[in-house]
């Protein structure tokens, strides 16, 4: 039977009945039933009946140019019928190598090698692994601890979950996961970026010998709340990594491909040189477009010299089967063609726009903390009661607004298609959506 006929009690009864939903409580879904989505153009997601949602969240963050978008599909489709898929050990294809280079160069040869999986927590496993690998073939084996910060999110494997600090995933898994050093976030609502550097300065003093690497998500932390800090902390963390002999990397999987206003979040530090780098950056999400599954990790070329032997077990044994899809990197390649021709100017207007539909919400006085980074907004709603982000999603749908607050902060992360009367539409319905529920 052809789904856009289905009805959409059918349809969610089957889906309860099969399917095992991520991140979602199933004996909750079935008196919450998901939403039977049929089609998606542009901004648009569309339910077997017909309604309409606009997707305000990018589909969890990897929409960037919106649902159907005819030029991704269409390098998708032409990549289809030359070479849909080979495998990477062994082997090569334009669409990898071209990506590799294009990445690089946008570092300006800073982080000059590119290591492929499937999404963020595989990226994250491949650079903690690369990490400590490097360090180890230097002769360095005691350097095998990792910091992340308090709130910080960076998957949900066993090794990405070692590092992430939001209890609802880590909890379960704790007696399973390697042990981390937890240091404060930096958070521009508390003023404490400097106290989190000295936290973290005193830190490495004590463990340099100890430590792989310092793990930061760049300008937003997107979990822990849209925890947003300034380019300042990053070129500090920066330095104190470079003093203290520590890897640092760049978990850009959410705030890559231009969410901040930039291709890369770290561009805000303005790096002079390849010592401004961080030693590894890790992108996924967006850099399909929300096509298919791809994540990259970029590294310097020390810690790619680290595994130059003839010695196998010094190499880096890590893969998957559809290691460097030459579908998932023509579409990462179409992405980057949009960026080489101005989109992050257009992120630039569109952000401006979104600032100034927003404007008015900013004053509410049941609002805190309105905050934004490139087309990225969020706001506190602390009076708010224990089930506001359940009802103000269930309240925004009827409103043709798909979006999913993280406890009490509600987050905009829409695609790039935004334009005046949008952002003015989506201003109203979210003010609108608010009044429902508080």
């Amino acid at each position: 039977m052809n789904n856009n006929n289905l009805i959409w009690p059918e349809l969610a009864a089957r889906s309860l009945a099969r399917v095992w939903h991520p991140c979602t409580q199933m004996a909750r879904a079935a008196r919450r039933p998901p939403l039977p989505l049929a089609r998606g153009e542009g901004p648009w997601l569309f339910d077997t009946e017909g309604h309409r949602y606009f997707d305000a969240i990018s589909s969890w963050w990897v929409n960037l140019f919106g649902h159907s978008d005819e030029g991704l599909r269409a390098a998708i489709t032409a990549q289809l019928h030359t070479l849909p898929h080979a495998m990477l050990a062994g082997c090569t294809h334009e669409p990898v190598v071209r990506l590799a280079e294009r990445l690089c160069a946008r570092t300006g040869g800073a982080l000059a090698h590119a290591s492929f999986g499937s999404d963020g927590a595989s990226a994250v496993e491949i650079a903690l692994k690369q990490s400590f690998h490097a360090w180890r073939n230097l002769g360095l084996e005691g350097k095998r601890g990792f910091v992340a910060l308090r709130g910080g999110y960076h998957g949900e494997t066993l090794g990405a979950l070692s590092v992430t600090d939001v209890a609802i995933f880590r909890d379960a898994y704790d007696p399973l996961l390697m042990r981390s050093h937890l240091v404060d976030a930096p958070d521009t609502r508390l003023g404490n970026e400097d106290q989190a550097l000295a936290t973290l300065a005193a830190l490495l003093e004590r463990e340099a010998d100890r430590l792989a690497a310092v793990l930061v998500e760049p300008l937003v932390q997107g979990a822990a709340g849209m925890v947003m800090h300034s380019p300042r902390y990053l070129s500090e963390l920066r330095r104190l990594c470079s003093a203290h002999g520590v890897h640092l990397i760049a978990d850009e999987i959410a705030v890559g491909c231009g969410r901040t206003g930039r291709f890369f979040a770290w561009s805000h530090t303005e790096p002079a040189g390849p010592a401004d780098w961080p030693d590894f950056l890790l992108l996924s999400k967006g850099i399909t477009g929300g096509t298919l599954p791809l994540s990259v990790v970029l590294s310097t070329e020390a810690v790619f010299q680290a595994f130059w032997s003839d010695d196998p077990t010094r190499g880096f044994l890590h893969s998957h089967s559809y290691t460097g899809n030459p579908l998932a990197c023509a579409a990462a390649n179409a992405v980057l063609d949009r960026f080489d021709a101005g989109q992050e100017a257009r992120c630039a207007e569109q952000a401006r726009w979104l600032d100034e539909a927003f404007a008015p919400l900013a004053r509410d006085p049941r609002v805190a903390h309105p905050r934004q980074r490139g087309t990225l907004l969020a706001f506190d709603v602390p009076g708010a009661p224990a089930d506001f982000a359940e009802r103000f999603h269930l309240a925004a749908r009827t409103r043709e607004l798909l979006i999913r607050p993280i406890g009490r902060t509600v987050y905009l992360m829409p695609p790039y298609l935004i334009t005046p009367p949008i952002a003015a539409w989506l201003a109203d319905s979210v003010t609108a959506t608010l009044n429902d529920v508080v």
